[in-house]
Formats: structure tokens, sequence, C-alpha cells
């Protein structure tokens, strides 16, 4: 008898629970309307083209097209690798990317502790807004004020530094110099929307951590050091480890506008190179290569990112 009751109670629920389904899966249809553009979008920009991969294993003739023309399997990767300037590109493209992102990781936390500092409201959000806002213009825009801040011969810093005695600097045009000026002026500008990120994380740490930090005795330092610091450690691991993913984009559009024949020892990425032999030489069968060889390998970097922000800061994506 109470088998048969508790079976009579579960098909009731169930009755009840169906209408319900249907009724949630109606009230989320839009938003499910709102997505179907967004997706739309990705199938045809992003899923799309991944057709044409196949060109990297391809003689490619555009005007053959992808079915008729030759298959030649892996000859586009090996004539890349036996280029005599590929590993020094590779090595170019990982240097820089490695150091826009440890750079890129200080002075965020550097610049946001500082202004966590700061108590007038006014001055705090005026220095905000100041150091966010060149997240919002172009490369091609920041290139070209780069290029004529930095011009040896009417350039500002240049002008500087002959005002103190100082031989004019090449910055953009000297190997020396190239690769600090790429990882100075991107953490310029975009230092600030890190910053941001950092400063929301610090509205999240307890307050009564740093009232028991006073009670015993703990200074403005020592704050700093046992109370933010760990309380802002899960964004800081998550933004470290989620920038992996990013360690073969050394920054095509920053990297365009800025270099020239001059520098291409050390400032000459993987991007550019794809750029130069594809759209230039019109060699769109070693470009593809190129460019599948880097998309399987910053797959593999941005799973391995995933996975580690889940492991050290527990974010999921998925």
């Amino acid at each position: 008898m109470l088998n048969k009751m508790t079976e009579d109670r579960i098909a009731i629920l169930d009755s009840v629970a169906k209408p319900g389904k249907k009724r949630a899966w109606m009230f989320q249809l839009p938003l499910h309307l709102m997505i179907l553009p967004g997706l739309i979008l990705i199938l045809v920009y992003s899923y799309g083209p991944m057709l044409g991969a196949v060109i990297a294993f391809q003689d490619f003739n555009p005007a053959r097209g992808i079915f008729d023309s030759e298959w030649n399997g892996l000859d586009n990767i090996r004539y890349v690798m036996a280029l005599p300037g590929s590993f020094q590109i590779i090595w170019n493209t990982l240097i820089i990317a490695v150091m826009k992102i440890v750079v890129g990781l200080i002075v965020p936390v550097v610049v946001a502790l500082l202004l966590n500092e700061i108590r007038k409201e006014l001055f705090k959000r005026t220095v905000q807004t100041l150091i966010y806002l060149p997240h919002f213009l172009s490369w091609i825009i920041l290139g070209g004020v780069l290029i004529d801040i930095l011009s040896p011969t009417y350039g500002l810093v240049n002008q500087m530094l002959n005002g103190l005695g100082l031989d004019s600097i090449y910055f953009l045009g000297s190997n020396d110099w190239f690769r600090s000026v790429l990882v100075t002026s991107d953490v310029w500008k975009e230092f600030g929307f890190n910053t941001i990120v950092y400063l929301a994380a610090l509205t999240g740490i307890n307050p009564t951590l740093y009232e028991a930090a006073v009670i015993d005795g703990a200074n403005r330092w020592k704050q700093t050091l046992y109370v933010t610091l760990p309380g802002m450690a899960p964004i800081i691991i998550l933004t470290a480890t989620l920038a992996l993913g990013q360690v073969l984009n050394a920054g095509f559009d920053q990297v365009y506008n800025l270099y020239s024949p001059q520098v291409y020892e050390t400032g000459d990425i993987i991007d550019t190179f794809v750029y130069r032999i594809g759209i230039v030489d019109a060699q769109y069968g070693v470009a593809t290569a190129v460019g599948l060889f880097k998309s399987v390998v910053s797959l593999i970097l941005l799973s391995a990112s995933y996975f580690l922000a889940y492991r050290f800061a527990n974010y999921r994506i998925f």
C-alpha cells in the first residue's frame, strides 16, 4: 500500500514538472533567439573558414580552387621549417608574448594596489578614466603617435635625450630597442583595463580582515602582503593561466604598424610572417600551413590554461 502511494505521488510530481519544463523553455526562448544572430556569425566567420584549412596540405592554385588543387601532404610545413629565419620568427613570437604577459600582469596589480590606497574618490576615478582611455584606441592611431614621439629626428623622446646631451636613438629601427618598445607600448595601452579588473577584485575582500589585521598591529604594507594580495590571488591566477592560451599571439596589429625590415631579426612574429608570405607573396598554402600549426599549438595551450584555471582558481567555462 505504501509503495502504491509513493508511486502515485511520483506520477503526480512528474505530471506537474513536465508542464513546468515546457513553460521554462518557452520563457527562455527569447534568450535563445537573442543568441541566434551571434551564433550565425560564429558559424559563418569562424567555423566556415575552417573548411579552407585543407589548403595547408595542397599546392593551392586560386584558379583551380580548393577541390582541384594538387595535394602535397606536409610539404608546406617542411618548406617553412627549411626557411633560414623560421625558428627565429617562432622565438621572437614567444619572447615578445611572454614579456607582454609577465609585465602586463605585474603593472596592473601594482597600479591597482596604489589606487586602492587613494582616499580621494574624485582623483581616484579621474586616474582610472585616464589610464583606461588608451584601451579604446586602435593600433593604427597609436602606431602613428608612437612613430612621431619616437622619431630620431623630431620625436619628443629624442629631443629630451638631446637636451640631456645624449645621442638620438632609433627606437623603431633598432633591434636592441624594438622589443622593449613593443612591450612598453602594449602595457601602456592595456594596463588600464586590467587595473579595473583587479580593483573589482579588491572590492570582494572582506573588510573585517583588515580590521583584524589592524588589531594585530599590522601596518599598511603587512595588510597588503597578508590580506590584499591573498584576496586578489584567485583573479591573478585566473588571468595568468588564461593568458597562456595567447602565448603565440604577440600582437599582429601592433607589430605590423610599428615594424620595418630593419627589425625583422627581433620583431618579426608568426602573424606578420603569415601576412607577408600569404598576402604579399601569394603563397596561400604555405601561409595556411603556418596558421594551422599556430592554431593547433594555441588550442593545446588554451586547453591547458583552462585546466590550470580550474585547478588553481576554481574557474570553469563549461
